[in-house]
């Protein structure tokens, strides 16, 4: 119900959608990712997420090789058109990726949709996906660990301190953090950027 209710929003404008965040500026994210990712490039990208294609189509102009994943029917022919990349059409909630095929994962403003319960599901499917020493990329909405539905969407807004007990948890060691958007007072900065590198030891392990 979740996962219907959410993407059936999304289908909803999925054109308004995209007119209206197209032009946002995330170039801090993406560096942010990339700066941290070791190795020679071109990096393995997956664009969890990844809406029309604004950001696959950064990655790949930048060189590297994104595939891109989205829940959302109309969001993926977008992301398929615009940005001319791989682009899988899955619920984050059933996700099927391959084992250690990504150097990076670029979650940008997605895993707050994810119900606090499934989360660590989510997370460990990442981890696996990830090569050894990848890296996690993650920006949400901050908050006092609220959970529900907000605008027709399911939505958790963590605490800081709630969000990086429950990604070190799945295994992953933070490298940095911030507050977006940059330049403002910390009241008017909502989201929090995490970048994560993933442990060699398997969650639980």
């Amino acid at each position: 119900r979740i996962s219907i209710g959410t993407i059936t929003h999304y289908r909803s404008f999925a054109q308004a959608y995209r007119q209206g965040t197209w032009d946002h500026d995330v170039s801090q994210n993406v560096s942010a990712l990339l700066d941290a990712i070791e190795g020679t490039p071109p990096y393995r990208i997956l664009d969890l997420g990844c809406g029309p294609g604004r950001d696959l189509l950064t990655f790949r102009n930048l060189g590297h090789e994104p595939i891109g994943l989205d829940a959302c029917p109309e969001f993926v022919d977008m992301a398929r058109r615009l940005a001319i990349c791989e682009v899988w059409l899955q619920d984050m909630l059933a996700l099927d990726l391959p084992a250690e095929r990504f150097d990076g994962v670029f979650a940008n403003a997605v895993l707050f949709h994810v119900p606090s319960q499934a989360l660590p599901r989510v997370l460990f499917d990442l981890w696996t996906t990830l090569k050894p020493e990848g890296v996690l990329f993650s920006s949400n909405p901050r908050g006092r660990n609220e959970e529900g539905w907000a605008d027709q969407r399911y939505a958790c807004f963590y605490a800081p301190s709630t969000w990086q007990r429950l990604i070190e948890d799945a295994g992953f060691v933070l490298l940095d953090h911030y507050f977006r958007p940059p330049g403002k007072p910390r009241r008017q900065q909502p989201w929090l950027a995490t970048v994560w590198r993933k442990r060699s030891v398997q969650p639980g392990g």
